[in-house]
């Protein structure tokens, strides 16, 4: 019996020898620095942290990278480019992570990524539009978030389409939203002269933009274009609406930043969103892979919601550090890069590869699909928006709806 015993428990000491060094596996480190709490966007920070956890747990699930399982690092930033320098140097010098990924803001972006390039380690920019992250040429950073570049000559195009007399842009003071505003504008100027645009930086940390809003009482635009984030942008949508500018017959409400994706959107700006015409990355009736979608119901099912392209955009921005460990088969920071830079990319969303061409679009992903939807409704589910322009198609203003009075 003793005997019996014994071979027992040498069966269990062998077959935990065998299993133990998969377990026990050190975990490939990978640094998220995100705004976790104000001024930054702290939405934004939770729709990034949700995708790469999603993702990352459905990784593991199937045994992880190189039989070594996933584990993120995170840091918050607070939306302030000097925390978010000091979370890079942080991450890659004391955590010794392999990667770092999650960006959201653009100005965070531009300081983290010096840091990334000082010590060579890749970056994946997830949500940084100014297109000053790609023009340096960094071989360590690669871009699947949208750029401002995409976005303000397609809002440039869409406003010629509308025929639109007189255009007022609000922006943030931030790289992303001045850099937009401005881009908008010269874009316009090359493609309709004939149309009056003019931007107007405001203080992200701000809760009165009254000043700014109450001069278009007298002389409404026939649109106004905000290139700013939440809470800012919530606070300035509520005011142009209490003050009665927009939405109206005359002047139309258009994002361009995606405003309608984040969750506390209609919580935050109820009636002041009906009507909101918006440049969007994401919407339902656009085609999905199966890992996104996949990705879609585990999101529901962790959080009650409907997924946005937020989400979406962290989770590939995490898919591409792991498809690029599994290229280089290492985690070497250098061999990495490489791979990144040449192997193709089974995206999320459909990225193919990166652009090599200097500038804006280097590294970039190019072709990313867009849609304009206009909410037309209180509450409305962005699957039920009027869709005014769906990906590949041109704009018809025709299926603008206006407000009667």
């Amino acid at each position: 019996m003793i005997f019996r015993r014994l071979r027992y428990l040498t069966g269990l000491s062998a077959l935990a020898l065998s299993v133990s060094p998969a377990l026990a596996a050190d975990p490939i480190l990978i640094g998220v620095s995100l705004t976790q709490s104000p001024p930054g966007s702290v939405v934004q920070g939770k729709q990034v942290k949700d995708g790469m956890e999603i993702l990352k747990d459905m990784v593991n699930a199937k045994g992880g990278v190189l039989g070594r399982p996933i584990k993120l690092l995170y840091e918050d930033n607070q939306g302030i480019p000097e925390k978010g320098r000091a979370a890079t140097e942080k991450l890659i010098t004391s955590d010794k992570v392999v990667a770092m990924a999650g960006g959201h803001q653009s100005s965070v972006c531009l300081a983290e990524i010096e840091v990334a390039h000082r010590y060579k380690v890749p970056y994946v920019n997830t949500n940084c539009w100014s297109d000053d992250v790609r023009k340096p040429g960094y071989p360590e950073v690669f871009n699947t978030s949208p750029y401002n570049t995409l976005v303000s000559s397609s809002m440039a195009t869409t406003l010629q389409a509308m025929k639109v007399k007189r255009v007022v842009a609000f922006a943030e003071n931030t790289d992303y939203g001045i850099g937009q505003a401005k881009l908008t504008g010269e874009l316009l100027k090359a493609q309709a002269p004939g149309i009056e645009y003019k931007y107007e930086t405001l203080d992200r940390s701000s809760k009165d933009f009254t000043a700014a809003v109450l001069p278009l009482r007298a002389n409404p635009p026939d649109v106004i274009v905000l290139s700013m984030l939440p809470p800012a942008a919530y606070l300035v949508m509520n005011q142009i609406y209490e003050q009665g500018v927009a939405p109206s017959p005359k002047t139309i409400l258009y994002d361009g930043s995606g405003l309608a994706d984040y969750p506390d959107f209609w919580q935050n700006v109820k009636e002041g969103g009906k009507y909101m015409l918006s440049f969007a990355l994401y919407h339902p009736q656009m085609k999905q892979t199966k890992l996104a979608l996949d990705i879609a119901a585990e999101y529901k099912k962790r959080t009650g919601g409907d997924i946005n392209r937020l989400v979406l955009q962290a989770a590939d921005s995490l898919e591409l550090v792991i498809q690029g460990i599994q290229a280089a088969k290492s985690t070497d920071s250098g061999k990495l890069i490489k791979a990144m830079q040449t192997m193709k990319f089974d995206s999320i969303r459909g990225i193919s590869n990166f652009s090599t061409k200097p500038g804006y679009s280097f590294q970039q992903w190019l072709d990313i699909p867009f849609v304009n939807y206009e909410m037309t409704a209180e509450k409305q589910p962005v699957g039920q928006t009027v869709m005014i322009q769906a990906p590949g198609q041109k704009f018809d203003p025709a299926k603008i709806v206006r407000p009667a009075k």
